[in-house]
């Protein structure tokens, strides 16, 4: 079972590997087949022995002999016969299909290395379970004693892994995270305009932002720019940013960013996006610049960190980035709502992967509440943990399928991968709009926890033109397959994966309707943001 396992974790996947990992991937997966077989063994040995079948030791000997000349010549075919099923993934998201062969021969190496450290813990755990339990034995009856052997060797298990070994990691992390989030990018200054936090007129101090918003301040768009791209008169874009050491209080945090908007303006621009930030608080400049240029500068981005860990810890605790996600919209909305109807600007939404996550839950996870509280949404691959995604894929009209599903006749949420998606279905597209751009190679989307038992309606046919027609759903092991994925999620040309490039651009585009804009000022636009 560990060599099957072996074997079945080299098929085809959503994205390439790089040697090393899938040499983890494997070496985990054949653990679990390990693990199987030992679960399978256990509980057939003893009918088999009662029943009389259990053959001599002698053709016992000789029947592992033969499965293990078997196994190691499976991994031996198998490995060699995964370079060319690699090729096939990297030609599906546009990368050259050569493999480096003697980094692949590595693969069986490492599994092999890395699932016997894992055998060594889990036989440790198993030994510590049999000394616990021999000792109650003696005390009480032998179902209760491995009960009790079980039981206590879990929950040291369980406090040693949370309690040393989590914890130590997350404090390494943390510590790390927190040293980087106090510097600035090279090229980033405090700026002078007070249309932006953290300059000498903001009460947001600039060394409160964080290292990804004085990046969020510092790279926004200037009015000298916008005005050469689109030959007419522009403003300075206004940029609202509040850090974790910005105010001591979520709700302190949330209301300095309404007084920051009401400083600079905000609230008088055209049009008005609250963003949600990933773990770092970081916000893409695809998804946030495109405003600017299409509006002339009559334009306000307000965002707030709610975290300074990399979003794959931050992830961890969900229930941070959907507070502050919801404190910030509830705080803007308010606001908004007391402008006079003629006067308030369009108040869009926008979030990528974790962002998208924290705005989807800012507005409750409706389809109502996108339709009544918001003019525009803009999420770049969802997590599988977004309710509204969740709510508009589970409820998509039959014959869609789950990676392009089509919701209530696309009238208000459409989902694209390459702008001639924006089109499907091809009925009347109402307005408010919203979009998801979501790659069907993208792991962040599609990976799961019930993807370990349940096959999942994206492999079924038609499948993404991204990801390989080879690619099958293997119990746990695709599990794995897509969890290292992860890994690799941004390692890709941009449209595939978790890199989503300019599509952003013409996603604003088709949401907010700037005028006098062209599909070609889209174009233009895209290609001056990625060069």
């Amino acid at each position: 079972m560990a060599a099957a396992f072996y074997c079945l974790s080299l098929t085809p996947s959503l994205l390439p590997r790089a040697w090393w990992l899938q040499g983890i991937a494997a070496g985990v997966t054949a653990v679990l087949g390990y693990a199987v077989g030992a679960i399978l063994q256990a509980t057939t040995q003893g009918m088999v022995r009662r029943a009389g079948l259990l053959p001599s030791s002698g053709r016992r000997r000789w029947t592992q002999r033969a499965l293990a000349a078997l196994a190691v010549g499976a991994v031996v075919v198998m490995t060699a016969w995964s370079v060319r099923w690699q090729g096939d993934v990297r030609r599906a998201v546009s990368m050259p299909p050569e493999v480096v062969w003697w980094q692949w021969a590595l693969v069986p190496l490492v599994a092999a290395l890395l699932a016997l450290l894992l055998l060594g813990v889990a036989r440790t755990v198993r030994l510590a379970t049999r000394v616990v339990a021999n000792a109650a034995g003696v005390h009480v009856p032998r179902p209760a004693a491995y009960a009790i052997g079980i039981t206590l060797v879990a929950l040291v298990g369980i406090g040693f892994a949370q309690g040393f070994l989590l914890n130590r990691v997350l404090g390494i992390v943390e510590s790390a995270a927190s040293l980087t989030d106090q510097g600035t990018t090279d090229g980033i200054v405090q700026p002078d305009l007070s249309t932006l936090s953290g300059s000498p007129h903001s009460a947001a101090a600039w060394d409160t932002l964080g290292a990804k918003g004085r990046d969020f301040i510092g790279e926004a768009a200037r009015r000298a720019d916008i005005e050469a791209f689109t030959g007419r008169s522009a403003q300075d874009p206004v940029r609202v940013y509040v850090g974790l050491r910005s105010a001591d209080t979520l709700q302190e945090r949330a209301d300095l960013a309404v007084r920051e908007l009401e400083r600079t303006g905000g609230f008088a621009r055209k049009v008005l996006a609250v963003m949600g930030t990933t773990g770092t608080g970081w916000i893409n400049e695809q998804g946030s610049k495109p405003l600017e240029y299409m509006w002339g500068g009559d334009s306000a981005l307000v965002a707030m960190q709610y975290s300074y860990l990399p979003s794959w810890v931050s992830a961890l605790t969900e229930d941070e980035a959907a507070d502050a996600g919801a404190a910030l919209f509830d705080a803007v909305h308010d606001k908004w709502l007391t402008l006079p109807e003629d006067r308030r600007p369009q108040l869009l939404v926008y979030g990528e992967s974790l962002g998208s996550y924290a705005m989807e839950n800012a507005l409750g996870g409706s389809p109502a509440a996108l339709t009544s509280k918001v003019d525009g949404a803009l999420f770049v691959g969802p997590t599988y943990s977004n309710p509204l995604w969740n709510r508009v894929t589970d409820d998509r009209q039959p014959g869609s399928p789950q990676w392009r599903p089509v919701f209530d006749d696309g009238v208000s949420v459409r989902f694209a991968q390459v702008p001639a998606d924006y089109a499907v279905p091809d009925t009347r597209w109402g307005r408010p709009r919203a979009v998801y751009l979501q790659n069907g190679s993208d792991p962040v989307v599609w990976w799961s926890p019930g993807l370990a038992f349940h096959e999942p309606d994206w492999l079924h046919t038609p499948r993404a033109r991204d990801v390989s027609p080879a690619m099958r759903w293997y119990p746990l092991v695709t599990f794995w397959q897509v969890a290292c994925d992860l890994a690799g999620a941004a390692e890709v040309p941009e449209g595939y994966g978790h890199r989503y490039g300019a599509m952003p651009t013409s996603a604003w585009a088709e949401i907010t309707g700037p005028p006098d804009w062209t599909e070609a000022d889209s174009d233009r636009l895209a290609r001056r943001l990625t060069s």
